[in-house]
């Protein structure tokens, strides 16, 4: 014998293991599980959005009779931070989570340019790269000392540069830029960081680190030349005297007894070299000459 039992769903259960899949700037895709399994009947959910930052709330619809729901909450804002509630329609119990979107991103290629007594700060508009951000809202620029130990703000500014002036010598500062900050600060761009290794020289760490490639450069490409050419000076001069000497020896060996003359000829100190110029010239014998050996 065996009897069939089926439950009566329980509308009033939250919805279960509600996490977030996915978040990006502008968006985050949120999943979550029906009451209980199986519904056989669409669920209405109510999905509400608290703008923790602007303090706005926001109520979006799902209907679903799937045990398994994903939704996508659209038209976020980067770097912001949201309350996620979800309930059936009925205003059942509920089940939430926090949410932080991505901030903006950092902007690229971040310089230091010194000037006599001032430095220039320089990056790419981060418009090149983020179609959510606006030039009219800003840069907001901050200092670091280390030595000091304490961060200054510097400003904001809407252009591509800004001037930092009354800096100390022998002081390390790092200075940083970032999309400037919304309502009080609570909603940033990420910063793009540059080391200033101030110490009297007036340059940068990456201007430093430059000037010592450029420093190196400039001894070891001299340096590679004069070897270059000594290099090939030495190949001249070994060649020259390589012919010199060949042409020694062939002027040796073509001296020879001359039977129309009756004399034995051999060449001249000229082609002998330096070392026999003032040596005479063997001209022969003569026949007439009685030769006397001792």
């Amino acid at each position: 014998d065996y009897v069939v039992v089926k439950m009566i769903p329980d509308n009033r259960l939250p919805p279960r293991h509600l996490h977030s899949v996915h978040t990006g700037k502008t968006f985050a895709v949120i999943k979550w599980e029906s009451p209980y399994d199986s519904p056989d009947q669409d669920m209405l959910y109510a999905v509400a959005v608290k703008d923790l930052v602007r303090k706005t709330d926001k109520i979006y619809k799902v209907k679903s009779r799937n045990s398994t729901v994903e939704y996508t909450i659209k038209k976020l804002e980067p770097g912001g931070k949201y309350h996620v509630i979800v309930q059936l329609g009925n205003m059942s119990k509920e089940s939430s989570m926090k949410i932080n979107t991505v901030p903006l991103s950092a902007p690229d290629a971040l310089k230091i340019i010194t000037e006599n007594d001032h430095i220039l700060l320089f990056w790419k508009s981060l418009a090149l790269k983020e179609s959510n951000f606006n030039e009219s809202r800003g840069y907001e620029i901050h200092m670091f000392d280390s030595l000091m130990n304490i961060t200054a703000y510097l400003g904001n500014t809407t252009d591509n540069f800004f001037k930092v002036s009354n800096l100390k010598i022998g002081h390390n500062y790092s200075f940083s830029v970032q999309a400037r900050c919304l309502y009080g600060g609570q909603m940033c761009g990420e910063p793009a960081t540059l080391l200033y290794d101030e110490l009297g020289t007036g340059k940068d760490s990456s201007a430093s680190k430059s000037g010592r490639a450029t420093d190196v450069a400039a001894i070891v490409v001299p340096v590679l030349f004069l070897l270059l050419v000594t290099l090939g000076i030495g190949f001249v001069v070994l060649y020259m005297r390589h012919r010199r000497l060949q042409n020694s020896f062939t002027a040796f060996a073509n001296s020879h007894y001359s039977s129309r003359l009756g004399s034995a000829i051999f060449s001249s100190g000229d082609d002998l070299g330096d070392e026999d110029d003032e040596a005479p010239m063997i001209t022969g014998f003569s026949d007439d000459v009685p030769m006397v050996i001792a």
